[in-house]
């Protein structure tokens, strides 16, 4: 019986709490009595559908505690269907309850009948909104492990689409965290090297020292403790890819062996005299400016040419509009899964926050705090609190969602940027916005503008 689908009824009158037992067999109905009982029973059970009496006491004859109870439900999980119940002469507030956000209404005197058929209809539509939600998580992954909405990162998926059967030697450019590593896995698996291995290694973590044993192996007795022979990371990768992680960080000693075993695949173990031929695609990541390090005698102007057959430029996530909250998303459904935890989505404050944020860490960054909110929260929806993120460090560059709005303010700028290009002459600002002096003038009004000449 555990497998049945939770319906929450929320009734004072024992008479009704019993003919809804017996009216929905088909369902795990859960009766409560009462505003406060109903929000725990929301926590616990977390129901999809909810009938609601708007005559709920203390004060039956204006339905504001029924309303009161619709509001909380809606705020706390606002997919939730809420079939509210009514009197006959309470029409009114039903029609106010749909408004608020109610799914539906039903007038007393309760025929189950009917009402049964509105609640399976209120079923049926919360299956078919999680169906277009794994649909739609399922666009944004073009490639395997990169999220994408907006067009930047759609025209970048495209492009490694292209050249990711090739050989070419790439060089991904990126601040700390935009995801370089899951861009180069991503050209992996759509290669024709997909079953051979993916050797990553990050110049940045293994100091200048360690890294040429590293990256080349090493023969018995090449050095103190080389006490049997050794094969490099290169050669781990034989048939498949060897991404080089924050090359920039490569030192300059090294550079001139790394540069003969692009040029020629082959390589010389520290300590060997023979050549290995190894078959390996290629593909380099910095987050510096490689030409200001040529510039500084700090990296080998041949070697930049040689890993730069193709650069790949992965914007940061402040650029990425829209690619935030989508990913925020994926992450939130992820680790909710991992935690076994029912958690529904994000408050509206908290997803105007991820838009905003201007995520110094970029995905990075994203990924742990949205891991630890999953963590922590004991909420249905992460909220501010959450995502303990700062408010000073937020921009205020949101666009509205309205489009009046957005259209008032971009008619505001205009207007306002014409003028300073003409001096303030309403004539010439008239003719380069394309309208009439009576129009600009009505404008001015609109927008309360009033530094012009005239």
């Amino acid at each position: 019986m555990d497998d049945k689908k939770v319906l929450l009824v929320i009734e004072d009158d024992p008479g009704l709490q019993k003919q809804f037992k017996w009216g929905f067999a088909d369902y795990k109905v859960v009766i409560a009595g009462g505003r406060v009982a109903a929000i725990d029973a929301l926590r616990r059970f977390s129901p999809s559908v909810v009938t609601l009496d708007l005559g709920l006491p203390p004060d039956p004859a204006n339905a504001s505690e029924g309303l009161a109870t619709l509001k909380d439900i809606l705020q706390l999980v606002p997919k939730t269907k809420v079939i509210v119940v009514t009197g006959n002469d309470d029409q009114a507030n039903a029609i106010k309850a749909v408004a608020l956000g109610a799914y539906d209404f039903y007038q007393k005197p309760v025929d189950i009948g009917i009402l049964n058929m509105i609640v399976t209809r209120a079923f049926q539509l919360t299956v078919l909104e999680q169906e277009n939600s794994k649909l739609q998580k399922r666009v944004y992954e073009p490639l395997s492990g990169l999220i994408v909405s907006c067009e930047k990162m759609q025209k970048l998926s495209r492009t490694i689409e292209k050249i990711a059967a090739s050989s070419i030697t790439i060089l991904l450019l990126g601040e700390s965290g935009t995801g370089k590593e899951v861009v180069a896995r991503a050209i992996h698996k759509l290669s024709s090297r997909s079953d051979k291995p993916f050797v990553a290694v990050n110049c940045a973590a293994i100091p200048g020292n360690l890294l040429e044993s590293e990256l080349f192996g090493y023969e018995k007795g090449a050095f103190t403790g080389a006490v049997k022979q050794t094969k490099g990371k290169i050669e781990f990768a034989e048939g498949g890819t060897f991404f080089l992680d924050e090359i920039g960080d490569l030192p300059f000693s090294l550079q001139a062996k790394l540069l003969r075993f692009i040029q020629e695949r082959v390589i010389e173990r520290l300590g060997g005299r023979s050549e290995i031929s190894v078959d390996v695609r290629i593909i380099c990541a910095t987050h510096q400016n490689i030409p200001a390090l040529i510039e500084s005698g700090e990296f080998r102007e041949d070697l930049y040419y040689r890993i730069s057959e193709m650069v790949i430029d992965i914007p940061p996530l402040r650029e990425r509009e829209g690619d935030a909250l989508v990913i925020a998303k994926a992450f939130l459904s992820r680790f909710s899964e991992h935690e076994n935890k029912d958690i529904k989505g994000f408050t509206d404050e908290a997803k105007q926050m991820i838009e905003t944020y201007p995520w110094p860490g970029n995905i990075r960054q994203l990924e742990n705090k949205i891991k630890r909110a999953v963590v922590l929260t004991e909420n249905f929806y992460i909220d501010l609190e959450d995502l303990a993120l700062s408010t000073e460090e937020v921009e205020d560059n949101s666009l509205p969602l309205n489009l009046k709005v957005v259209r008032e303010q971009a008619e505001s700028v205009a207007i306002k940027r014409a003028l300073a290009y003409t001096d303030n002459n309403i004539s010439n600002a008239a003719k380069l916005l394309g309208v009439t002096r009576p129009t600009l003038y009505t404008l001015f009004n609109k927008y309360n503008i009033e530094d012009y000449g005239g």
